[in-house]
């Protein structure tokens, strides 16, 4: 369970109306199963700890290999606590973490995410106006570099070698 026990009728409202938001939004590229309130029904393990995030997301096809978690927070909840009993944990699945906070609360959860060294995929912000909820990406991991080991090919010539220009005469 999460360290944030009891929630404010209004903040878990918002929470909850962010993750059916979000589910709606991802269920194009994944299969997306939430973990709202008391209904936990997906659980993700990660070594001998089993979390419950908001949303899991699962390849469409049938092998429903995970493909990313998503944790949604509220202003109450984007805590050292929360950091450390949640978003650690999810930090260190082989799939990508990707973390939802509100928009005033971008710098807390970047410097919660390195003081406890979780790796997140990305992070979003949210707002609301009216009744639209905007999702604006604010931070991206960089994308693991491929290295590629090879010889360099006998065939091109180098800068040295290159044949000399011609001259006009």
């Amino acid at each position: 369970m999460s360290p944030i026990l009891v929630r404010h009728v209004r903040e878990q409202l918002e929470h909850d109306r962010v993750i059916r938001l979000l589910q709606a939004k991802l269920k194009r590229k994944h299969d997306v199963v939430t973990n709202i309130g008391e209904d936990q029904t997906v659980p993700v393990r990660i070594g001998q700890v089993q979390i419950f995030p908001d949303l899991v997301l699962t390849s469409v096809d049938r092998g429903k290999k995970l493909m990313g978690t998503v944790e949604v927070e509220t202003a109450e909840s984007v805590n050292h606590l929360e950091a450390m009993a949640q978003w650690a944990h999810l930090g260190r699945a082989r799939a990508p973490f990707h973390l939802y906070v509100p928009a005033g609360c971008v710098d807390i959860a970047r410097r919660l995410a390195v003081e406890n060294s979780v790796n997140v995929a990305e992070i979003w912000s949210y707002h609301t106006i009216g009744d639209q909820t905007r999702f604006t990406l604010v931070h991206r991991a960089p994308a693991a570099e491929v290295r590629k080991v090879s010889a360099p090919p006998a065939s091109r010539p180098s800068a040295r070698t290159a044949a000399p220009a011609r001259t006009a005469a």
